[in-house]
């Protein structure tokens, strides 16, 4: 998959999320084991802009980086023989910062790329843009368990 691009319907077969959780709409660009580029749309209709918040519509930062952690665990699953038996798990989170807000008609870009990984565990240093602007970062620690 070197190089790949992914629409929606291949990632839903890859990642185990679905709606309202499932935070990527596409990928742009995919290197197994290395790196992940891909696309978050994020529109008026999003549940979580009923409550954050009403009037000023604004991405919830723990979303954000949750789709950075999608898009982190795409990559990892492109690179494992069955990735149907594999679920993905957050397992931990450093050097977060939030740079802007993303608003309804923000376009997020996140691009991850692996710092270190060993097994089943990966670490990834992740960005994510609207347009040239930083919204956000964060280094990520995911871990592939087996789904039960």
């Amino acid at each position: 998959m070197v190089g790949s691009a992914m629409e929606l319907a291949d990632i839903i077969k890859l990642l185990p999320h679905r709606y309202p959780i499932l935070l990527i709409d596409r990928v742009l660009e995919l290197v197994p084991g290395e790196r992940v580029v891909a696309l978050k749309n994020v529109t008026a209709n999003e549940s979580f802009f009923q409550g954050h918040f009403p009037g000023y519509p604004v991405m919830p930062g723990v979303l954000i980086v949750e789709a950075m952690a999608q898009a982190g665990c795409v990559m990892m699953l492109s690179g494992v023989e069955d990735p149907g038996s594999k679920v993905p798990f957050f397992a931990g989170i450093d050097r977060c910062k939030f740079r802007r807000p993303v608003v309804p008609g923000d376009q997020l870009r996140l691009e991850l790329e692996v710092l270190r990984q060993r097994g089943v565990s990966c670490k990834l240093q992740g960005k994510a843009m609207v347009g040239e602007e930083l919204a956000a970062e964060a280094e990520i620690m995911a871990v592939l368990g087996e789904r039960g």
